[in-house]
């Protein structure tokens, strides 16, 4: 985005609270890989008309968009690329439409990734190049197991304290996890929050704009993960689809 239009999106992201329900079309994107009614059913009971879709055109026409973390890095942006779903993603959030990327949807988000990459004959994969940087497996060590499996603390950055994801969430909440890959964002800037296990890593992000990511998993993480959905929703209803309607 250039500068005036990421001003604008995050003045526009902060005016979500207290939205009316029957907010949509929100699509989850379908990449043909896991369950994704749990995300569906969370985003639906925060008040949003949810559409479940692998369709490029449904994509692009999205108020607001979520991709779910079920996979392997190159596995999903071979099929998102293939499909022409990595264009209709960029073309919606170049058009100021909210995305939440969800545990392998928030890597996503990074220039690149080596997960699964080698099955390719390559060292990287490229990513949506949303934000810079790249993703790479954890560390295990200091009784840290990897994969990351359970509940664990997401701890506010101060630029994290702006996101409107996190209103009304408190600093240190207990969130659900489950990945063996982290975010190694360039700029620190774009970290809302970082958790630790064996090291600190980036547990959500901002580009200030559209484009959100968490590691965790909200549509497992009780009240926490609820009252973030709503925030996204809100989100996504504070923003002008094309046309300037709402």
């Amino acid at each position: 985005m250039a500068a005036p239009e990421v001003a604008a999106a995050r003045r526009e992201a902060r005016t979500g609270e207290g939205e009316p329900a029957g907010v949509g079309p929100v699509v989850v994107i379908d990449y043909h890989k896991g369950n994704l009614r749990s995300m569906a059913r969370g985003l639906q009971a925060a008040g949003a008309d949810v559409t479940v879709s692998d369709d490029p055109a449904v994509i692009a026409s999205a108020r607001g968009l979520v991709l779910p973390g079920v996979g392997a890095f190159a596995d999903a942006m071979e099929f998102m690329a293939s499909s022409g779903q990595r264009e209709a993603i960029l073309g919606a959030l170049r058009a100021g439409v909210p995305f939440l990327g969800v545990c392998l949807g928030a890597q996503l988000l990074l220039a690149r990734g080596s997960e699964g990459a080698e099955a390719y004959g390559r060292q990287w994969t490229e990513g949506l190049g949303v934000i810079d940087g790249q993703v790479t497996r954890m560390r295990a060590g200091q009784g840290a197991k990897v994969p990351h499996v359970g509940w664990d603390t997401v701890e506010l950055t101060d630029a994290g304290r702006d996101n409107p994801l996190f209103r009304g969430i408190r600093d240190g909440e207990y969130f659900y996890f489950t990945h063996s890959y982290v975010c190694h964002p360039a700029d620190a800037g774009v970290v809302s929050a970082t958790t630790t296990h064996a090291d600190a890593f980036a547990s959500a992000l901002w580009d200030g704009g559209v484009a959100f990511g968490v590691q965790f998993h909200p549509e497992k993480s009780s009240e926490a993960g609820a009252a973030l959905l709503r925030n996204f929703v809100g989100v996504v209803a504070a923003r002008r689809p094309a046309g300037g309607k709402r």
